[in-house]
């Protein structure tokens, strides 16, 4: 049984089906699997490095902070460079001194491992997308380097809950511009009045869902707070992806619902 109106949902990847702002997190504080206790990248910077413990927890958030302001032209440099220049600076900035470029790639290499470790796909979203594609097709459209995306893809193991898998990182543009979503129509063979976006940005997930032209738009917004002038202006909102189906669901019933006054 389908969805009426609805043939196709794309999916976001990161802080949407995975909450890889909180593996981000836990890599800081926490260690790889197979590696000593003291392996932590908190403890690496404190053992190896003479950093007290205050001013490693500083290193550490300002890396968060450069990876959230973090703009990537892989023409100009590749990722693994970009994010080792994000500790080197950071280590500089807390510590002073000469910049530490070896330093700066352990802690980097350190973080990412754990980081792909607590990429995880949760069985209640295993669960979510094998019912809802017995509906309708999924694909699943992430922005950012290609390398990195499929690095997090393969860490979740969600290939297999997918009709496609677009990464921008491998296309001539990302979300928001309408071309990828496009793309992404082709693959299925749909058009994009079939589909419906789902993702937790509005810069790219949903002003690139209302570009494009797609059915509807829906902002995964996990506080439920509203920033004051929202913008752009999503056609639903949901705290969680997991209340996707019920939402679609209400959706088709309002559709039918229409259908059948149109009829009367």
């Amino acid at each position: 049984m389908g969805l009426q109106g609805v043939k196709a949902v794309f999916f976001d990847l990161d802080n949407t089906l995975v909450d890889t702002a909180a593996a981000g997190r836990r890599a800081i504080e926490e260690v790889p699997a197979g590696l000593a206790r003291r392996a932590r990248v908190i403890n690496v910077l404190q053992s190896k490095h003479q950093c007290d413990e205050g001013e490693a927890h500083m290193i550490c958030n300002k890396v968060q902070e450069k990876l959230l302001k973090e703009c990537h032209d892989p023409a100009k440099v590749c990722i693994t460079d970009l994010r080792i220049s994000h500790w080197e600076e950071a280590i500089q900035e807390t510590k002073g001194g000469e910049a530490n470029r070896n330093m700066a790639a352990e802690c980097y290499f350190l973080w990412k491992t754990t980081r792909l470790q607590h990429l995880l796909l949760t069985e209640e979203t295993r669960s979510m997308l094998t019912e809802l594609r017995k509906m309708v097709r999924l694909l699943l459209l992430t922005n950012g380097d290609k390398l990195t995306q499929r690095e997090k893809i393969e860490a979740c193991a969600c290939q297999p809950y997918f009709d496609a898998i677009v990464v921008g990182g491998e296309q001539k543009e990302e979300k928001p511009a309408p071309s990828i979503f496009y793309h992404c129509c082709d693959l299925l063979g749909v058009q994009p009045w079939d589909c419906v976006m789902v993702g937790d940005s509005l810069d790219t997930d949903i002003q690139g869902g209302l570009n494009a032209g797609l059915k509807a738009t829906v902002w995964i917004n996990k506080t439920m707070t509203m920033p004051v002038n929202t913008s752009p202006v999503p056609h639903y909102i949901i705290s969680s992806v997991l209340d996707l189906p019920a939402l679609l669901q209400n959706m088709d019933h309002k559709m039918n619902a229409n259908l059948e006054t149109d009829k009367m």
